[in-house]
């Protein structure tokens, strides 16, 4: 699975970790985080990652 890292601050989103705090489990594809997802970090929208 592809990670992608966040082009505002650099939080890199891996699928084999998800994102607990954030409600998304771990083993999910980038591609299924839900569109209102946000950078756990800065904030900024899904559409602000890049693939790796």
């Amino acid at each position: 699975m592809d990670k992608y890292v966040c082009l505002v601050c650099g939080y890199v989103y891996d699928p084999e970790i998800g994102d607990p705090d954030g409600g998304i489990a771990p083993g999910t594809k980038f591609e299924d985080v839900q569109e209102d997802w946000v950078c756990p970090l800065c904030g900024v929208p899904k559409s602000e990652f890049e693939k790796m």
